[in-house]
């Protein structure tokens, strides 16, 4: 089926940072990872400098391709940035696919 694989270092989080299954909520310099193989993409970040990587509440994802992920990667690096507690986008009770509602063209983030 094919794999891609997408990471932005040093991302600053907004406030209120990025939401983790793991450790809750991570604030300051992060580095985002976007992973998609088998229809799915998951989305890991770490504290920039640090060996360990955290699930991003929300992935897995369902994700139909490679492209689409580039593009679920860039919503995820502006979610970072702008802080919220941010997650994947698509959670629950939303009434489309994030997939369905993506920029056309990929940042050039």
């Amino acid at each position: 089926m094919g794999w891609a694989s997408w990471t932005t270092n040093a991302v600053a989080t907004g406030r209120g940072g990025v939401a983790t299954r793991e450790a809750g909520v991570l604030t300051g310099m992060v580095d985002i990872h976007t992973g998609w193989a088998d229809g799915y993409a998951r989305v890991t970040v770490r504290r920039t400098g640090e060996p360990r990587w955290l699930t991003v509440a929300g992935s897995p994802t369902p994700c139909p391709s490679g492209y689409q992920s580039r593009l679920l990667h860039d919503r995820v690096v502006r979610a970072v940035r702008a802080g919220e507690g941010a997650t994947v986008p698509g959670q629950p009770g939303e009434r489309r696919a994030w997939y369905e509602a993506t920029d056309p063209q990929p940042s050039t983030a």
